[in-house]
């Protein structure tokens, strides 16, 4: 396994691992998710260059894309949260309760 390879894995897990134990707050979730989005986005912007596969080259496109999708409605998720319940803390949002 490459060093390349390995800091990319090594991104992923961490911000899943922050994403798993550090849920205190709507935003510091947001940002994991971020992370694991630009590892993932990183990756596959590399993964055709060293395979010299051109079929793949569109493929980084539509995951930021999606990214950029999810950051937005992360983000209104996390103003109208605040707007409502007056915090982004996760332990007030409660499923049941809507």
């Amino acid at each position: 396994m490459s060093p390349l390879h390995l800091s990319f894995y090594s991104a992923f897990t961490l911000s899943s691992l922050g994403l798993a134990f550090h849920r205190t707050h709507l935003i510091s979730a947001l940002l994991c998710l971020e992370s694991m989005m630009l590892s993932m986005y990183i990756a596959l912007s590399i993964w055709p260059i060293e395979n010299q596969a051109t079929s793949f080259t569109l493929m980084p496109v539509l995951m930021l894309t999606f990214s950029a999708c999810e950051a937005g409605t992360g983000l209104a998720m996390l103003v109208a949260s605040t707007r409502t319940h007056g915090s982004d803390h996760l332990h007030n949002l409660n499923l049941l309760q809507c």
